[in-house]
């Protein structure tokens, strides 16, 4: 049985300007969060930590949680790739700080120049760093390259379970996965999700899945069917790892919102108006790659919208706070 409401984490912000060499303005930004919390969108991903030197794209993380911060009902998630970004997304009482670890060694060092242990011991002080704050910042603990790598080749199962628990451990309040690479298919998610699942339990909270090789969609249905009810996409489908080769596409959040209406699974979102938002961010990025399919073919004339989905855009116009 399919989860009756699935939360759609809006990742494009982060992931998916990280890999392209345009920097789009912060007022640009800041409009995209707008439109998307009008939109239905509660969780979003509005940047990462990281020096500017290397993802000038993101320099303006703090302005864009500043912002973030202000919109109602949001629940706004930086990465954080060390304890000095944990530092500032604390400081910018960020809801959720992503400490990315890749379960590929190779993957790992050309990353964060570090070991997956050594990211784990990491993710411990940023624990205590969090509790001594009093902040209620949540952690969540991310396994990369969980299906394979583009540098290293194969990932081990027992590897990615094995980093998966020392992340618990290690104090990590969620953990998820991704298939950063697109190497991932419909029956390994559900063997790797499956035992995932018996490990964290209902610490488990988000599935990562690109696009690279068209089964983005076809592994987010996997999951799901296995009781997963958070996934990552991004508006259009924009997004990758810069320092995985090939590591191209995100789910697009907006085929990912009309598959899950067409099997009756809640997720809150107007899809017509992410449509909406998706040709804005489009004219922003002029030249850059999109993805996804749904902005070309449009909405069936037989597509009935609920009025879950009309509900958060109506709200937020009425000027009320929308949970």
């Amino acid at each position: 049985m399919l989860p009756q409401h699935v939360v759609v984490r809006e990742v494009g912000l982060r992931d998916g300007l990280q890999s392209i060499a345009a920097v789009l303005p912060t007022e640009n930004k800041c409009t995209w969060l707008r439109d998307a919390v009008a939109a239905g969108q509660r969780e979003i991903e509005v940047g990462s930590f990281v020096p500017a030197r290397l993802l000038p794209q993101l320099a303006d993380t703090d302005a864009v949680l500043a912002y973030a911060k202000t919109l109602p009902g949001m629940f706004a998630s930086v990465l954080v790739p060390n304890p000095k970004g944990a530092e500032r997304a604390l400081d910018g009482d960020a809801d959720l700080m992503i400490v990315p670890l890749s379960a590929s060694l190779k993957h790992s060092l050309a990353n964060l120049r570090k070991t997956p242990d050594e990211v784990v011991a990491e993710l411990g002080r940023i624990r205590a760093a969090r509790d001594a704050s009093g902040r209620k910042t949540l952690i969540e603990g991310g396994v990369g390259t969980a299906f394979g790598c583009t540098i290293q080749g194969e990932v081990k199962v027992s590897e990615v379970l094995r980093l998966m628990q020392a992340l618990l451990d290690a104090g990590a309040d969620h953990v998820s996965l991704a298939d950063t690479v697109g190497y991932a298919d419909p029956p390994a998610v559900s063997s790797l999700f499956e035992q995932a699942l018996k490990i964290a339990g209902d610490r488990f909270w988000c599935g990562h899945f690109h696009d690279t090789r068209g089964l983005a969609l076809a592994n987010i249905h996997a999951a799901l069917q296995l009781g997963v009810m958070r996934f990552d996409a991004s508006l259009a489908g924009i997004g990758g790892c810069p320092r995985a080769p090939g590591a191209s596409g995100n789910a697009s959040t907006e085929d990912l919102a009309f598959m899950l209406a067409a099997m009756s699974v809640d997720t809150g979102l107007d899809i017509e108006a992410l449509l909406t938002l998706r040709a804005k961010v489009a004219g922003w990025l002029a030249g850059v790659p999109t993805h996804g399919t749904l902005w070309r073919a449009g909405l069936p004339r037989t597509f009935q919208r609920t009025t879950a989905q009309q509900t958060p855009r109506e709200t937020l116009r009425a000027g009320a706070s929308v949970a």
